[in-house]
């Protein structure tokens, strides 16, 4: 018995409890399709906003998805960058030190140092750097930042160090003119000599890579089939067609030609044959009457009594049915 009843219950748990989870489930679908909709939006105002230069419609949009989603640390790292260019850099250190503490980025890091480098603190500025380069070491743009910081506090050699790495990454003649500054600062004609040198150098690899990538561009453009462009196919097409059309007519007065020469023979032909059976028929009339005179016998006299019996019989008129005679 016990066994029935907890079949019983199961069965009614299945019966009444299994839609309502459908129903449960089926609701949290449409509200994280709705929450990821509306996010995108929100991502997408503070984008526009942010690139039309309207910092307000930004901060709004942000500030609405961190009400949404409190760890998202793209928005807080975007609301840093923000409040930055804003110079609102009390602001722009806490968004970014949040970012940095929801999600290690060096980004982030590389960010809180640019703020504390435009506000002064050199020494926090290069910590900040040295992280993000620990974290990302294979970026230029953070060891020219560290080169910097090293030189508003004075460590020259470090902060041609940093800009020697950064050369390696990116060899850019920008890098070596920041090196050459900092030993003309510093008063060493050598090393100014050097790069100086250096720059001329890598000027003139810089104008042959140029030329190298100038030529492989010719030599692909040069190596690609011809396209026709849209006009060059519509003349073509019409040109075809104005062929067609003239071999067409061509045809068509060959035709005609040949018909009329066809027309012409047989008239002649048949003009022919009618000249010759007319020339046949006088020739056979001609040969006829010949004979007749030839073998025929004389003129017979109208004097004999035979003819002028037949005329006397030719004269006698019949009378008609239905008329006496006198």
């Amino acid at each position: 018995m016990i066994a029935v009843v907890l079949i019983l219950l199961f069965v009614i748990c299945l019966v009444f409890f299994s839609p309502m989870e459908e129903k449960k489930k089926k609701k949290e679908e449409e509200k994280s399709s709705k929450y990821t909709a509306q996010m995108k939006k929100l991502w997408q105002i503070a984008q526009t906003a942010m690139r039309e230069r309207k910092p307000l419609r930004a901060e709004k949009a942000l500030l609405t998805i961190l009400k949404f989603d409190e760890k998202n640390a793209a928005a807080y790292n975007r609301l840093g960058i923000l409040y930055a260019k804003s110079k609102k850099y009390d602001e722009a250190v806490e968004c970014f030190e949040i970012a940095q503490s929801l999600d290690n980025n060096p980004a982030s890091i590389h960010n809180v140092g640019l703020i504390y480098l435009e506000t002064g603190a050199y020494e926090k500025a290069a910590m900040a750097f040295r992280q993000a380069i620990e974290l990302e070491g294979d970026v230029a743009a953070r060891y020219i930042a560290l080169a910097k910081a090293e030189e508003k506090m004075g460590n020259m050699k470090r902060a041609i160090k940093s800009l020697e790495d950064a050369y390696e990454l990116d060899p850019k003649v920008s890098t070596l003119r920041q090196i050459l500054a900092i030993y003309e600062n510093t008063g060493d004609t050598e090393a100014v000599t050097a790069t100086s040198a250096r720059i001329e150098e890598q000027i003139i690899k810089n104008n042959e890579a140029k030329k190298r990538a100038t030529s492989k561009r010719v030599r692909s453009l040069v190596g690609r089939p011809k396209t026709k462009t849209a006009t060059q196919a519509t003349k073509g097409t019409g040109a075809a067609k104005s062929g067609k059309t003239t071999t067409s007519g061509l045809a068509r007065t060959t035709r005609a030609g040949a018909t009329s020469v066809k027309n012409v023979t047989s008239g002649a032909a048949r003009t022919a044959r009618t000249t010759a059976a007319r020339s046949g028929v006088a020739k056979a009339t001609t040969s006829r009457t010949a004979s007749r005179t030839v073998a025929g016998p004389s003129r017979v006299s109208t004097s004999s009594p035979r003819v002028g019996a037949m005329r006397e019989k030719s004269a006698v008129i019949k009378p008609r049915a239905g008329r006496k005679q006198v």
